[in-house]
This record gives structure tokens, sequence and C-alpha cells, in this order.
């Protein structure tokens, strides 16, 4: 089959031609129809977080057709149209079965792992197959299964109330879904910072106020606005500079949740920035199982658009791959791309 892997760190992917995977007792094998391509993906091709072994599969939001059961499945069933939970845990630890999976000590992370959707086809356990509502196309369940999802467990982590101020830094993916969701939390007021214009005026268009952080300060530019501090600032960049700044910005007992990937110490005032303001800083890592059903349900009611979200499709070659990824790596005007695989 076609697949698109990373053979070697800090190198393009390639275009490979590997073996059709054929699933286990308890697993299922999806036919891919729609692989979103996340900035995380670009971490992973420069050389970090480590990857689980060369060469790799990317992909880790993925939509598609389940076209084979293995013999113990009893469900989901063939033909079944589903997008896939990326974290791939035993089930069974203390941490999985008190709804923890993403600190399962035997976890796998499908497109870093283990192989995930920039291929025609792709294996996994049953249980992480999740049936996608009627109505609700495969690429937007693919973007769902990353973006969505972890904007959604960034919300719940931190415990956004009705009428209180959100700030989120970034409007790619998960930007443009923590926008929409912050929403349904009842969020008072909603600002985005970003550099791109484009961006901005998208979340201008979905009722958010946007600050340009190319020609002004989000903190002063939040103190001009007399919004006095944010109770809530959400870190999808993971920079010094918006580590800092989501720290600073918030208002007091306010919880910065960084989400961002990123490996540079930032520096605050431990007393004016936190102690004094009893402020939070929370790490947000993956989402849950659970999450991912009440996201799906919430699209399928039209609570979610993530055609907002979805601007460029592109086919399963490595050179349009690579082109997004250089273009998620120098900072772009795109929010999400997605893969089209096959045809649903």
């Amino acid at each position: 089959m076609r697949a698109v892997q990373l053979v070697e760190t800090g190198r393009p992917l390639q275009d490979r031609e590997i073996a059709r995977p054929d699933p286990g007792p308890q697993e299922v094998r999806v036919r891919v129809v729609a692989a979103g391509i996340c900035h995380s993906d670009a971490h992973y091709r420069r050389g970090g977080p480590r990857l689980g072994r060369l060469p790799q599969t990317l992909g880790h939001e993925v939509a598609g057709i389940i076209d084979a059961l293995g013999a113990e499945v009893r469900g989901p069933g063939l033909g079944d149209r589903v997008c896939l939970h990326y974290l791939v845990t035993c089930g069974d630890c203390a941490r999985c079965r008190r709804g923890e999976e993403q600190f399962c000590p035997r976890a796998e992370m499908i497109g870093k792992d283990r192989d995930g959707g920039f291929a025609e086809f792709i294996v996994v356990p049953a249980r992480n197959a999740i049936r996608i509502p009627n109505g609700l196309a495969f690429d937007h369940a693919a973007l769902m299964m990353c973006s969505s999802a972890t904007a959604w467990h960034a919300l719940v982590k931190g415990r956004l109330a009705a009428g209180e101020r959100l700030l989120v830094f970034g409007i790619g993916g998960l930007g443009v879904s923590a926008l929409q969701l912050a929403r349904v939390f009842g969020a008072a007021e909603v600002y985005a910072v970003d550099r791109v214009p484009a961006k901005l005026a998208l979340a201008e268009r979905m009722g958010a106020i946007a600050v340009n952080a190319a020609e002004e300060d989000p903190i002063e530019a939040l103190a001009r606005r007399g919004a006095g501090g944010v109770d809530v600032a959400l870190d999808f960049v993971g920079t010094p500079a918006t580590l800092a700044a989501a720290v600073k910005c918030l208002a007091p007992r306010g919880r910065a949740v960084f989400v961002g990937i990123g490996d540079q110490p930032f520096a605050v005032d431990p007393y004016r920035d936190i102690l004094a303001k009893e402020a939070e800083i929370i790490g947000c890592s993956d989402h849950l199982h659970g999450e991912l059903e009440t996201l799906l349900a919430l699209a399928a009611r039209g609570g979610l658009d993530l055609s907002l979200a979805l601007d460029r499709r592109l086919p399963l070659e490595a050179a349009a791959i690579n082109a997004a990824l250089d273009a998620l790596e120098a900072g772009t005007e795109t929010v999400r791309s997605v893969i089209q695989v096959g045809q649903g």
C-alpha cells in the first residue's frame, strides 16, 4: 500500500510502498479516507519529541471505513464510518480504569509510537474506532481527533465557567476549535492572539476580540480594553514569549493552560504573576476517549463547525505534505490541512 513516512528525522517525509497491515484478534483495519496534518507532525519530522521507531508513518487525526475485523471483534462492524482515538492503551491499568488513559504506562500514540494515518490503511484496537454520526464529514471527524478534542480538554482543565473571560494564543486548528467551544462553555468575552492577519480576521468573524501580537503587546492590549486580566488563558504556541504572556495576562485566580509543544524555558515573576494572584499553571496532555464522543455528538447537532478550521485538502503525496509541514514551521495563514486519502 501507499504510505508517506518519516525515514530520518530532520529530513523530508518520503513516498513509500509498504505491506498492508492485517488486524490482530481484537483489532480492526481501517481504509483511510481523511487524515489531518497537525503541527505536532512538524515537530516529529524535526526530531522532537522522539518517535517510537523509524521508519514511521505519521498522522494522528484519522477517519475512514472499517474493511477488516479481527476474530474477536464484536463491534464496530465492517463498513462502519469511524474516526480513531489516537491513544492506544492497555485499558486495564489503574490509570485507564480511572479515565486517565493518557497516563497509561503502556500508552502508544498512532503516528508517533506506531504507524499513523498518512497511508491507505491503518490497524488499531477496535475500542479506538469511534463511529462517526450520520451527516458528519470524514475530514471534519478526522480534525476532531486532535485539534477539537485537545482544545476541549484544555478548556476542561482550565475550568472555564460561564461568564468568564478567555484568551487564546495561536489561531490554528486548535485555536479555531477553542474559540467555538468557548461559547459552549459560556465564556463572556474571548480574545484571540496571533501574528497572522488572516487568522485574526477569522477570529473576529467568529466573535472574538483580535489582538495582533506583531503590532501590540497582548497584556497591554487587554489593559487598554479594560479587561483587567482574563480568567483562563490557553497557549497553543509554546514559545517562551507566549508562555510568559499567558501567565502574566491572568486576573486574580486565573488559570494558564499550556498545550503547545515547546522546549525552551520562560520567565515570570513568581510573586507578582503567580503567588499574589493565586494564579495556576496547568499542563494539558492529549484528551480522553469519552471527550471524543461528546464532541462528535456536539458536531452532529451543529454546535461545532469544522469547516472554519479546514482550509486546504491535499493528496497522499510526500511533496504536498512536506510543503504543508514547512508552512507550519515557518508560520502560515493555513489553519488546518487534511489529506484526502480515499473516497468515503
